[in-house]
């Protein structure tokens, strides 16, 4: 295994190339970038990997019930007869007193 020492000057290369040329290297990478992608969505890599073999092919499913109902909630439970709800269940009068 390659020591950190003796990698050092490659680091020192790479920032100095970074710190110098950036902004070009950036530029170059986003022109080389387009095209290669459009090449590889098109089918280019597929082609050059396949050459004579037949490709394989993926097949995404996507099933979407038609026509069928969402489960029905249950139903709320019936009040208790007789008794009347407390319209104010939290009766803290002295809540903001000082």
């Amino acid at each position: 295994m390659i020591g950190p020492q003796l990698m050092q000057p490659v680091f020192d290369l790479l920032d100095g190339l970074i710190r110098d040329y950036g902004d070009i290297l950036f530029m170059v990478f986003a022109y080389v970038a387009i095209p290669l992608l459009a090449w590889v969505l098109s089918g280019g890599l597929r082609q050059k990997l396949f050459r004579g073999k037949p490709a394989p092919h993926i097949t995404i499913g996507l099933y979407i019930p038609i026509g069928r109902q969402s489960p029905q909630p249950p139903p709320l439970p019936s009040p208790i007869i007789g008794s009347e709800p407390d319209p104010f269940p939290d009766d803290d009068g002295d809540s903001f007193a000082a």
